[in-house]
């Protein structure tokens, strides 16, 4: 059956990309005739080298600045409500988020926040979002990470401490004005973040790539994040100072997100409860669990990701496993989930919660419990043999 050519598409906002745009951002948040803004960021990234600078960069436009860096690896909602507060206090006017996937997801929940008095999780991506009491501020994002791509989304992912589960928070205003890509303030990322990051970008061009709907914008920048993650991610990891690799690298994470407003799949449907109950990192979760989905949707994406693989400079699907599990070896990604601390007594609890996942329904090949139950199965014995049988 022929695919139904319609879509809604959405291309993100405007970015400055290059080494040093970073001095970009103050003149930029004047240029929106703002004076008060809430810095979101993380403690280690607030310790870092050039954070001071941005700030006084700021402040030097008479733009009246607080900070609040108290955001989880993996936020929860009690810091999304500590940064409304802080908002607040300081009668700020924006938000500017700084850091990788756990900085920006606060910063823009903060500001989805300060706009509703609603619970958070009413914006669950599985509802319909509800009306705000007033417009989300204006939102700028500098991301030191090339992973989530959260600058360019208009979704966070936030824990609920009390479900133990990880929630996707989605609201169209939460996508940011204004993105700064600057390679620079990347150069200090170990190499194991840089490689679970980079996998991240990678697993979202994928997935996205992979699913089942017709959105050739999408595609192509999905295609595009992947050949860039094969030319650059091993260069970003081993020599971290390296400004063609790093920016290859944010531009990949971008592209992903930009691209996965397509949809999903079932790696992200697992990793997610694996994230919410072991605390594993997502990118290095996804890059663990990549080779067994992939075996697993290979009978209705075998033909696409052949095609990905001839632009990639691979032989067929066959070629684009062999790459994968070849970058996971390079990059000392673990090649069995017991290495995140999950056992077999957990799968069954783990499967279910990768079933109720909203990005399952895109993955292209359908996944029930039981199936998610089999790719666990596999991860955890390290073994691709027979998933692609139903």
């Amino acid at each position: 059956m022929a695919m139904e050519q319609r879509g809604d598409w959405r291309i993100p906002t405007e970015i400055l990309a290059g080494p040093g745009r970073i001095s970009d951002l103050a003149g930029r948040v004047r240029d929106y005739g703002l004076r008060r803004v809430l810095i979101v960021t993380d403690p280690g990234v607030a310790a870092l080298q050039f954070f001071p600078g941005i700030v006084a960069a700021l402040e030097a436009e008479k733009i009246s600045v607080s900070v609040f860096k108290d955001v989880h690896p993996d936020p929860v909602a009690a810091d999304v409500m500590a940064g409304a507060a802080a908002y607040r206090a300081h009668g700020a006017e924006a938000v500017v988020a700084i850091g990788g996937g756990s900085g920006l997801d606060c910063g823009k929940s903060v500001a989805l926040a300060v706009s509703t008095t609603r619970p958070l999780w009413d914006f669950e991506i599985t509802r319909a979002a509800p009306p705000l009491d007033a417009p989300i501020p204006p939102i700028f994002a500098v991301p030191t990470t090339a992973g989530t791509g959260s600058e360019v989304g208009r979704a966070t992912v936030v824990t609920d401490t009390q479900k133990g589960r990880k929630l996707i928070l989605l609201h169209a205003q939460m996508l940011p004005r204004l993105v700064i890509l600057d390679p620079e303030l990347t150069f200090g990322l170990p190499a194991s973040l840089t490689a679970w990051t980079g996998m991240d970008a990678l697993a979202h061009s994928l997935e996205a790539f992979s699913v089942a709907a017709w959105h050739p914008v999408a595609d192509g920048i999905a295609v595009e994040g992947m050949r860039l993650v094969r030319q650059s991610l091993i260069t970003a990891a081993t020599n971290p100072r390296d400004v063609a690799a790093r920016s290859d690298m944010l531009a990949a994470a971008a592209m992903g997100a930009t691209a996965f407003q397509k949809g999903l799949g079932a790696i992200h449907s697992l990793s997610h409860p694996i994230g919410a109950k072991f605390h594993a990192h997502h990118g290095l979760t996804n890059a663990v669990l990549m080779p067994y989905v992939l075996a697993y949707n290979r009978p209705v994406i075998e033909s696409g990701i052949s095609r990905v693989a001839r632009s990639m400079g691979l032989d067929g699907f066959d070629g684009f496993m062999g790459w994968v599990l070849e970058l996971r070896t390079r990059l000392n990604i673990p090649h069995t989930v017991d290495a995140l601390k999950v056992t077999e007594a957990a799968l069954d609890g783990l499967a279910e919660e990768a079933f109720l996942d909203p990005n399952t329904p895109d993955n292209p090949r359908p996944a029930d419990a039981r199936a998610m139950r089999r790719i666990l199965s596999a991860a955890l014995a390290g073994s691709t043999a027979g998933l692609e049988r139903d």
